[in-house]
């Protein structure tokens, strides 16, 4: 599995405890917490991230919206199978 998907899997597993699904949201920076250093301590790290949160937003996997003048997501209840199904995949 390659970084990127990694990242993705780490994000949406931060997601899922405690359960963010539709109406309960977080700020993107939360993403962003918990990732070790090589990661969270790069501009190559960050990007990484970046790139993750934005593709999970555009494949719809993630619900994006403007709350407190900060992006808040969470995860899309249509699209559970494939997200726990990415998720637990080995």
């Amino acid at each position: 599995m390659d970084d990127l998907n990694r990242v993705k899997r780490a994000i949406l597993d931060g997601l899922l405890t405690p359960p963010r699904w539709g109406g309960k949201h977080t700020d993107v920076r939360n993403l962003k917490k918990g990732f070790p250093a090589p990661i969270s301590a790069t501009k190559e790290g960050q990007r990484l991230m970046d790139d993750a949160i934005k593709q999970l937003i555009n494949s719809g996997w993630l619900l994006a919206k403007k709350s407190t003048g900060e992006i808040h997501v969470s995860l899309n209840p249509r699209m559970k199978k494939e997200i726990m199904e990415f998720v637990n995949s080995p």
